[in-house]
């Protein structure tokens, strides 16, 4: 008992003054840095997760904010512009988009379990507009969406999508072959981009009228901005399908799939 007065008395054990005070200032610490991680997760989330692929935004060199809702636009013209029934193809990123915005059926979804559907939009895309309307009308399809950069500077367009389009369908169809749609081994999109290329159906839905588009100063009409590059052909021409709506800035196109079974 005397030895525990002892230690009372002396202070032994106990907390000494300085000691709070660095307590405090170390919960103080760990507080802000809790408070600063909160602030700069909710800057984060803003900036990568509440944009999402539906509304696309940009920076302007003064620093300015520019938005492009060119994909609501688009399934809004067709939820009021096309028949209930309508089908559309597109690429199937935006298959679930399609199918809850716009109220339409796709040919093919973000469910690609089914690898054949999706070798068999590749194939269309990788087709002439001649043999991709033959399969087109086969599948009964209404509608052709792509989604395009080249005005805009979007580069996570189909046009950049297009050799994914060609393998995926080359593994299914033995007569697409992805060489056929390069230049030496490198995919173009300018004059010395091959036949194959400029034929396909992917490139003139994406590229029709935008030969005669002034997209930057100093640059020649078709000058594609998502590529850095002028575009290869900018006379080109559709017979089997024709242009129903291209979006604000051109990010999203939508054509329609005549009906040719009847012509002389």
């Amino acid at each position: 008992q005397k030895a525990s007065g002892v230690t009372s008395k002396s202070g032994i054990g106990q907390p000494l003054p300085f000691q709070k005070v660095i307590a405090f200032f170390v919960m103080s610490g760990i507080l802000e840095v809790l408070c600063c991680f909160v602030t700069h997760s909710t800057w984060v989330t803003s900036e990568a997760y509440s944009s999402p692929s539906i509304v696309l935004s940009a920076k302007m060199a003064d620093g300015t904010r520019v938005l492009f809702d060119d994909f609501r636009e688009a399934y809004s013209w067709l939820n009021y512009n096309t028949p209930t029934d309508a089908k559309v193809m597109s690429w199937w990123d935006y298959g679930y988009q399609l199918s809850a915005m716009a109220k339409r059926t796709t040919l093919v979804d973000n469910n690609t379990w089914n690898n054949t559907h999706i070798a068999t939009v590749g194939q269309i895309m990788a087709s002439n507009e001649e043999d991709a309307h033959k399969l087109l009308k086969s599948l009964d399809v209404d509608y052709v969406m792509v989604v395009f950069g080249g005005l805009s500077g979007f580069s996570s367009d189909d046009v950049n999508k297009f050799l994914w389009m060609v393998r995926i369908a080359a593994d299914v169809f033995p007569e697409i072959k992805e060489q056929d749609y390069l230049r030496e081994g490198e995919y173009r999109i300018d004059s010395k981009a091959p036949p194959a290329m400029l034929d396909s159906l992917m490139y003139k839905l994406s590229y029709y009228r935008f030969g005669q588009a002034v997209t930057e100063q100093a640059m020649p009409a078709g000058y594609d901005r998502a590529r850095h590059s002028e575009i290869g052909r900018k006379d080109i021409s559709l017979s089997h399908v024709e242009e129903a709506f291209t979006s604000t800035n051109w990010i999203v196109r939508i054509y329609r799939v005549k009906d040719l079974e009847n012509r002389w």
